[in-house]
């Protein structure tokens, strides 16, 4: 992470693409927008919300969707104890 900006690859089976998460406009008034972005080749293709888990630990909640798509998809970001971060699937 530089400058609040995550930048990897999201890469499953059938996707293997660089991403990025960036900042959203901090002008938003709504308590509903994403604190993140998710950006593919200039494209959003999603949004992440800061969240506390119970263990008082921080990480972002992620959604990605895509026409490709046949649902969208729900992850979590965290950090690993390396200061690498996961991007962790749930269905």
């Amino acid at each position: 992470m530089v400058s609040g900006v995550y930048t990897g690859t999201i890469k499953t089976l059938a996707i293997d693409a660089k991403a990025r998460l960036v900042p959203s406009d901090p002008a938003s008034t709504s308590e509903k927008a994403p604190d993140l972005r998710v950006i593919v080749s200039g494209v959003e293709i999603g949004a992440a919300w800061r969240r506390t888990s119970k263990d008082d630990r921080t990480y972002h909640s992620v959604k990605l969707d895509d026409p490709s798509f046949t649902a969208p998809i729900y992850a979590n970001l965290f950090e690993g104890d390396n200061g690498e971060f996961a991007l962790i699937w749930s269905r």
